[in-house]
């Protein structure tokens, strides 16, 4: 008797499964691949004022070094968000991983500002096309009910990453010199041989390249009660394991909330990185010592995590939309009141509360972006919103750089850093306002 083929849904699978060791395993990988993202990213604001010094730059070039990592991180995050569609996450991830671990280690060696830059945006590369990849992975491997959750968890690497810059830039910098923190950025390789054996391909990629072996570990993986063999036959539903293309994220009434999200994305990235690019610099020049300067981006770097999970908790209680509303108009009063602060307790307060309704909103916003696109362009689109985002990044140190060299007071300082989280509450706002939209939203959540 010819044996029944059993046709499993693997969408229906993942997003009825338990929270797991699977999901332990896929949450501790894809946050470890960002602790060390973050970490990039945050460098430079931590040796910002040394490279000044040492190398006699002024503000105004100083801004447009840190955006040589950000022009690097756009074009990588469509160019990889991209490819991974066709070519699988997991390779995307482990070849973004290498390329900037060991173009930020040989960024220790630069002796001038053009190798400096050229290295940094090489980096920036893999910078950029690394985090699409890791939302859209770990949100196709979520459980329905807890995707905003574990995305939010996961993107807390970044900010740990954003601690450990600040944190060893406090201790590294004043021994050993500024070159030191970026030796460091080459210890992701040593993880390397975890990631390619332990790493799954998103689902979607396995079945349409008929890895069999893979989906029936996956399966038991996510439900270990069930039965499932090689002659199983795993599906996705609604052509989510089609071909995606860049006209996909404008069409089936996509078009509107693909460009609100694009400029929610360039005004929050603005804004993270004009804050995580001067700050210590700022902070100096209002009389505070290098080290009470870093301690701020270290501040700010935890109040970012905070600000994840509580977003991330939020997000699935009530909506993501609501709670990156409320997170954009928190980021515009606190970012505002900076420049008027003399307390260093109170500015900590403040410069927490910035952390988690900057930084933290970025990572809401991507899990936001990532359960609005169908599987077949998912990374597409997270990647073209952070693409778009990465061009609000590059203005962001190029803002910093010239209100400090137009010597514009501290107050005005940060009160411009404060607009951007105004224009994009406005954006938001207005996601799902219509029908067609609400509909679409239902369809793909």
């Amino acid at each position: 008797m010819e044996k029944e083929i059993n046709k499993i849904d693997m969408e229906e699978l993942v997003d009825n499964a338990k929270f797991n060791n699977f999901h332990w395993i896929m949450l501790i990988m894809t946050a470890i691949v960002l602790i060390f993202d973050g970490y990039d990213v945050f460098i430079y604001g931590a040796l910002l004022p040394k490279l000044m010094e040492e190398w006699q730059i002024d503000a105004i070039t100083a801004g447009a070094l840190g955006s040589y990592a950000l022009f690097g991180m756009m074009f990588g995050a469509f160019i990889f968000g991209a490819l991974a569609d066709k070519f699988g996450r997991k390779n995307t991830i482990i070849a973004c991983l290498v390329l900037f671990s060991i173009t930020t280690f040989f960024n220790g060696f630069a002796t001038n500002p053009t190798e400096f830059g050229i290295y940094r945006f090489i980096a920036g590369l893999g910078m950029g096309g690394v985090m699409p990849n890791a939302v859209a992975l770990i949100t196709e491997y979520a459980p329905k009910r807890m995707k905003n959750m574990l995305v939010t968890i996961m993107f807390s690497g970044y900010a740990v990453g954003g601690m450990m810059a600040a944190g060893l830039g406090i201790i590294l910098i004043p021994q050993f010199g500024w070159p030191s923190v970026f030796f460091v950025g080459i210890a992701p390789l040593v993880l390397l041989p975890l990631f390619i054996v332990y790493m799954p391909d998103s689902p979607a990629f396995l079945i349409k390249g008929n890895k069999q072996k893979t989906l029936v570990r996956v399966a038991k993986a996510l439900n270990p009660s069930g039965e499932y063999s090689l002659e199983d036959r795993f599906t996705m539903e609604d052509h989510h394991i089609e071909k995606g293309h860049f006209t996909d994220l404008f069409k089936n009434n996509r078009f509107f909330t693909t460009i609100l999200f694009w400029v929610a994305f360039f005004c929050c990235l603005l804004l993270v990185y004009a804050i995580t690019g001067w700050l210590p610099k700022l902070m100096m020049k209002a009389g505070f010592p290098l080290g009470s300067s870093l301690t701020l981006l270290l501040v700010l770097s935890i109040g970012s995590i905070f600000g994840a999970l509580l977003g991330g908790y939020l997000a699935d209680k009530y909506s993501p939309r609501k709670t990156l509303m409320v997170f954009f108009v928190m980021a515009a009063i606190s970012i505002s009141l900076l420049g008027q602060l003399n307390s260093f307790i109170i500015l900590n307060l403040f410069v927490a509360i910035a952390g988690a309704t900057t930084i933290g909103t970025q990572i809401v916003l991507y899990a936001f972006v990532a359960q609005n696109y169908p599987t077949s362009i998912k990374s597409t689109g997270i990647g073209w919103a952070s693409a778009v985002g990465r061009t609000g990044a590059i203005f962001g140190p190029m803002l910093g750089g010239v209100l400090v060299a137009q010597n514009v007071s501290l107050t005005t300082n940060f009160v411009v850093f404060a607009i951007p989280a105004m224009v994009a509450f406005f954006a938001i706002s207005m996601v799902g306002k219509t029908e067609t939209q609400r509909v679409l939203q239902r369809e793909v959540i």
